[in-house]
Order: structure tokens, then C-alpha cells, then sequence
């Protein structure tokens, strides 16, 4: 039996007067990779930015409905943005590695919790490192410049980041979509390990990244969610005719 991890109920979200996310609807499964995809502009960036509150950070934005998250709303004021940003982590389309060395960036967020215990930080940056499939590449040179590696290996630090903080859920808005398709090809394989652990949601334009790796497919158009089913599902029988316009090109 498939155990729901976060769900959104009726979640509008407002930039200003224009409504980017129309009464969304949607619940993920513990365990399950979920792809989220559709044209740009379309509000699956911004449907996924809202599961962790980075929203919040922009200025003039209004959010309704809610977002439960392990039986708690996670817009209630009682939460702790800091803590849920552990909870549920994000890697971003550019590689975002901070101006420090690689064990520096994967270390940051053990640091900011206050664990100073050398072995135990040793340990992390090893472990997150091979989990994310980079270990290989950097463990020669874990206190050189991050920003020194390619992109693709940038990426893999950058999930190895929010890996060292054991998070329950990862959100990755269009992860490989500044990569070339082996640096892509190695993230999707990552994730795919990954899953045995993490609860991921995933944004992409990619179509065939879409059914390669996910569980479950959310197509979104225009600030509302068209459909939502299993991948295979969504990729050979849509049942929502703009879903099958996407899908086949016709558009987007």
C-alpha cells in the first residue's frame, strides 16, 4: 500500500494579481520518483518551489489551500522554514555549488545544525558523496574549489549537499537541463538509486527523462494540474486530450 509523504490541497498561488497555480490538488508517494512536466510558463516550477516555502522568498507572493506534509500544514506559522528545508531539500537547474571547497559544500548544512565531530563529517561527505556518484571523481580532491568541476560533477556535489543533511524528500526543478546528455544520463542513474531512500519530485521539459525515471507524471498547463497517473499511463494512454497534444508535440 502506497503511503502518501506530502499532499496539496486547493494550493492557488498568486505573483501580484496574476494566479500562477489554480486550486492545485496532487499527493506524492513515500518512495516514488514524481515527474512533473508541461510547457514553460506553466507553473510546475512554481508548484514545486511551494512544497518547501521557497516562494516565501519572493516578494508580492499570495498562497492559499494547503501543503501537508508528514500530517502537518507546512504554511502553518508554527513552521520552521530552516527545518523543512532539511526535510525536504532542493537541487536547482543551474549547478549551484558555494565559492568553498567540495567538502566545505557538503559539510554546510551538518555545520549550520552544529556537529563540529571531525569523523562524523569525514563519514557524510564520504557516504553523500558516493550516494550522489561522485566519490570517485573528487575523493583526490575533497578541498579544492567545487566550483573547479564540470557542471555535471557540480550537480552531483550539489545533491550530495542536500543528501548530508538526511532529508525525507528531494525536489529537483530541471536538474540536468544545463548538462550534457552523459553528465545528464549519470544524475538520471543517481536518482534512480536514490529512490530506494528518498521520496523525489522532479521538473523537466525532457519527455524521455519523464518516462525513464518516474513513478508518476503530473502534467501542468497553465497554472492548473491536467492530469496526474502513472507514467506509463500518462506517456501511452492520457486521458485528457490536451495531455496527449503535450506529450506528442503538438504544442509546448
Amino acid at each position: 500500500m502506497s503511503e502518501i509523504i506530502l499532499s496539496s490541497r486547493d494550493l492557488h498561488l498568486y505573483y501580484g494579481k496574476k494566479e500562477a497555480l489554480k486550486g492545485i490538488d496532487l499527493s506524492i508517494n513515500k518512495g516514488e520518483i514524481t515527474a512533473m512536466i508541461g510547457p514553460s510558463g506553466c507553473g510546475k516550477s512554481t508548484y514545486l518551489r511551494s512544497l518547501n516555502r521557497m516562494n516565501d522568498l519572493i516578494p508580492n507572493v499570495t498562497i492559499t489551500g494547503s501543503v501537508m506534509y508528514k500530517g502537518k500544514d507546512i504554511y502553518s506559522p508554527k513552521t520552521d522554514t530552516v527545518d523543512l528545508r532539511k526535510e525536504i531539500g532542493m537541487v536547482f537547474q543551474q549547478p549551484n555549488p558555494f565559492p568553498f571547497s567540495i567538502y566545505e559544500n557538503v559539510i554546510y548544512g551538518l555545520k549550520l545544525k552544529g556537529e563540529t565531530n571531525k569523523q562524523v563529517l569525514d563519514q557524510v561527505v564520504e557516504e553523500s558523496l558516493r550516494a550522489a556518484s561522485v566519490w570517485d571523481d573528487v575523493k583526490d580532491k575533497l578541498h579544492q574549489s567545487a566550483l573547479s568541476l564540470s557542471g555535471g560533477q557540480q550537480q552531483r556535489v550539489c545533491i550530495a549537499r542536500v543528501l548530508a543533511v538526511d532529508p525525507e524528500i528531494i525536489l529537483l526543478d530541471e536538474p540536468t537541463s544545463a548538462l550534457d546528455p552523459v553528465s545528464s544520463g549519470k544524475i538520471e542513474n543517481t536518482l534512480l538509486e536514490l529512490k530506494e531512500k528518498y521520496t523525489m519530485i522532479i521538473v523537466t521539459h525532457n519527455m524521455s527523462q519523464a518516462s525513464r525515471i518516474s513513478d508518476k507524471t503530473a502534467f501542468f498547463l497553465n497554472g492548473d494540474l491536467i492530469e496526474f497517473d502513472n507514467t506509463k499511463k500518462i506517456f501511452m494512454n492520457p486521458s485528457q486530450k490536451e495531455t496527449e497534444d503535450y506529450i506528442s508535440g503538438r504544442f509546448g
